[in-house]
């Protein structure tokens, strides 16, 4: 990825331009010191002048009125607010005329930024203190005040915190009076500027001591940039905050969000004193000291999959080449490139104005459509159908081109999804919410209704990244997610009655990842690269989760690494320095998942025969208990040591009926409850009594005697002898009561357990033969 620099030879400016902001992706205003304002028309490559201001009054800061304002939507902005040097701020409409000129601080007024929703304006001066002003101009509060100019502020994601420059420290200030201030030494020279992405919640800094800086919201540096010849004047996120740019004399660097640099370009512009990234993310503009306005293009973005590696060569041209063959094909498109993604042999381009879909066997009949709103943010792409998330929604395509479903949810902002809060799968989408980052919304890709009940997934702590499975049945359909404490947790997404469990899979994990051949997930964790084989495990037999993993050391992936794509049995992590990394894993559990899900067992079995590994016996192990195929299950217990499981397997055969088989396969797994369920649904209440004897649920055991009728005798015995044993006296009230003037007689509790004994065999040979004539009729 590089920037294309186009910079005209004249410059329209006799002074320096100290700001510039976009209106729509391809107009743009500049403003300088010769107290012009100009517009630039990048379709026409015309300029012309929207006003001459005041000889007084020298413009420092721009920033346009936002477009997206609740429900109604601009398609362009209309208004803007020029901070200036005499003190004040002007709000000025788009043909230039001054709204309204407030005198805001002492000395010159040194930003100026209106909050997401367009609600309130934040302003920052020489004299050191910080603004907040209505949308109108009216001052509601003053936020802060300290000694020193404030050069630079934004506001937080929610628009419910201000981050502003103290001197070499950085400030967090909410908006709530006493809430709690951050506050930190950031560099050791003045900072200059500031920009915080609602996208990703990062923090980008720049000072006099020629450094930029990565942090995250809570003050922890993430990178930190080597020295630059001078101060770095500028710096900018990229919209989806995916990229950033930084300024300085002669310099334009277009980088990754995690620090490491694409493109340096060496532009003849004297210092860049601001940058504006386009509403689009695909161009940005430079405010330049020697008054020339520096446009720069993003291009060579590079997608890659399986053999195929596409590249974004000019802004409406692509070159996909197959890596095989060497063939190479060009694309063409009427309009400029935004976003692209290459996925499941499907290549999906929005332009401005249009989405194009291309089928990797034939790239010269691509399917075209009209997109509601040009700018798209975001493709997520699943083995069915593709995800597209514009300024006012979500929208799920099938790849034909048909339009499936848009859901919708109360309070969605649909400007800060990204690959980590949005997932697709090919019945599923699940989206973490903003306001409340504990919940995960779940909705059915085919209608867009939610899922379900209409539960939502909750979890105790703030959810970081969410990430669905992408094979198997809807109703296995599973969603992993990390939370604010690094933990990785595995849960159903079936929301139905029965709240499901959130199990916890591994600690310390930074980033995941799932397969798209088969569910097997992988992750980062602290210092290893880990692979959960087959995670559903942790439903089945909790024990063996650590035989089923693949685990390796992941120092040489350095400090951190992020899992870019898992396709096949390859993964790919990019390293903290940009350098791409590529892991196989074994392809063998693959295949046993796939021969698995074709019920093919003699097959998974001989597999694993030949492969010899406790990895893939403890899966299979997992797998054939998962899906009730004891015998199978028996052979892999066997094969990893497991013999007392293999007994309890073996007991389980023995039982008489079908029902008391399942509840006891539904206790091998952990699921009492069901187990319970299943056998009192049968009939079988003494068996359902006989379970939680078994597992010394005294209370539960006695509780089903009394509210059946049946063998309250029989658990009062149980309960005496297990006292016995352990030389104990009877306290429990509810046994005190029921074992009055009872005496325990066990010649007649054991003819009435052989009694029920003989009363199930004959139901299950009794409906087996039933079974036998409906065949034979």
């Amino acid at each position: 990825m590089r920037l294309k620099i186009s910079l005209l030879k004249e410059p329209k400016h006799q002074e320096l331009v100290s700001c510039v902001g976009w209106t729509t992706a391809e107009e743009l205003y500049s403003c300088s010191d010769d107290h012009q304002i100009v517009k630039w028309n990048l379709l026409t490559s015309e300029t012309s002048q929207i006003v001459k201001l005041p000889d007084d009054i020298y413009p420092i800061d721009l920033h346009w009125f936002p477009k997206s304002l609740g429900t109604k939507k601009q398609t362009q902005a209309e208004s803007f607010v020029l901070t200036s040097s005499d003190g004040k701020f002007h709000l000025i409409s788009k043909l230039g005329r001054v709204e309204k000129s407030v005198e805001a601080h002492c000395g010159a007024v040194l930003a100026g930024r209106w909050n997401y929703e367009g609600t309130a304006l934040v302003t920052v001066g020489e004299d050191g203190q910080i603004k907040i002003w209505s949308k109108a101009g009216m001052l509601r509060s003053t936020l802060a005040q300290q000694g020193t100019p404030v050069y630079s502020v934004a506001w937080g994601p929610d628009s419910e915190k201000v981050l502003y420059t103290a001197g070499k420290q950085l400030i967090i200030k909410p908006l709530q009076p006493n809430a709690k201030v951050l506050q930190w030494k950031a560099h050791d020279g003045i900072i200059l500027k500031v920009d915080w992405n609602s996208v990703n919640d990062l923090i980008l800094s720049a000072g006099e001591d020629c450094k930029y800086k990565v942090w995250d919201s809570y003050g922890r540096l993430l990178y930190n940039s080597q020295p630059h010849e001078h101060p770095i004047t500028s710096v900018a996120w990229a919209p989806d905050g995916e990229l950033f740019a930084v300024g300085s004399f002669h310099t334009l660097r277009l980088c990754d969000k995690t620090g490491w640099s694409y493109a340096l370009e060496k532009p003849n512009t004297g210092s860049i004193f601001n940058i504006a990234w386009s509403v689009d993310g695909t161009q940005i503009a430079g405010a330049c000291g020697n008054g020339h306005v520096v446009f720069a293009h993003v291009v060579e973005q590079r997608w890659e999959w399986k053999n195929f590696q596409v590249t974004l060569t000019k802004r409406r041209t692509m070159q996909v080449r197959n890596v095989l063959n060497d063939a190479v094909d060009l694309l063409e498109f009427r309009d400029r490139v935004i976003k692209a993604s290459l996925n499941y042999a499907h290549l999906v381009v929005s332009t401005s104005l249009q989405c194009y879909v291309f089928s990797t066997k034939n790239w010269n009949t691509p399917l075209i459509f009209d997109l509601k709103e040009g700018t798209v943010s975001l493709i997520l792409q699943a083995e069915r159908h593709f995800l597209l998330v514009d300024g006012s929604g979500i929208y799920l395509y099938s790849y034909e081109g048909r339009f499936i479903s848009s859901p919708k949810f109360p309070g969605m902002r649909t400007d800060i999804l990204n690959v980590q809060t949005v997932s697709l799968s090919n019945d599923t989408i699940a989206i973490k919410d903003k306001a409340d980052e504990k919940i995960i919304f779940l909705f059915e890709a085919s209608t867009g209704k939610p899922l379900g009940d209409g539960k939502l997934l909750c979890h105790e702590s703030e959810i970081l990244e969410i990430a669905l499975d992408q094979k198997g049945l809807t109703n296995d359909r599973k969603i992993a997610f990390i939370d604010k404490n690094r933990d990785l947790y595995i849960t159903s997404v079936k929301r139905f009655g029965k709240e499901e469990q959130i199990i916890k899979l591994g600690t310390m994990v930074h980033t995941l990842a799932w397969s798209d051949t088969c569910n097997i997930l992988c992750g980062l964790q602290d210092t290893r690269f880990t692979v959960w084989y087959y995670p559903n495990t942790v439903y089945v037999d909790r024990d063996i989760l650590p035989k089923t993993l693949y685990e390796r050391d992941a120092s040489e992936f350095s400090k951190n690494p992020h899992i870019v794509s898992f396709v096949g049995n390859q993964v790919t992590i990019r390293r903290a320095d940009g350098s791409l990394v590529h892991i196989s894993i074994s392809p063998y559990p693959a295949i046993l998942h796939e021969y698995v899900s074709s019920s093919k067992w003699e097959d998974a079995v001989r597999l694993c025969r030949f492969v010899k590994e406790q990895t893939m016996w403890a899966c299979l192990a997992a797998m054939a208990v998962a899906n009730r195929d004891m015998t199978t299950a028996e052979i892999a217990y066997a094969a990893i040591g497991e013999i007392d499981k293999v007994q309890y397997i073996n007991s389980i055969k023995d039982l008489p009926s079908k029902e008391s088989k399942m509840a006891h396969i539904l206790m091998f797994s952990g699921n009492i409850q069901e187990a319970e369920i299943v056998l009192l649904q049968a009939g079988l209440v003494y068996q359902a009594i006989q379970i939680n004897i078994d597992l010394y649920n005294w209370e539960r055991a006695l509780e089903l005697a009394v509210k059946y009728k049946t063998h309250v005798d029989t658990v009062l015995a149980y309960r005496q002898k297990f006292l016995e044993t352990f030389g104990k006296q009877e306290t429990n009230k509810r046994y005190l009561q029921y074992a009055e003037g009872l005496q325990v007689d066990w010649e007649k509790i054991k003819a009435k357990i052989e009694e029920e004994i003989t009363k199930e065999r004959e139901r299950s040979s009794s409906s087996q033969s039933s079974k036998n004539i409906g065949l034979m009729h």
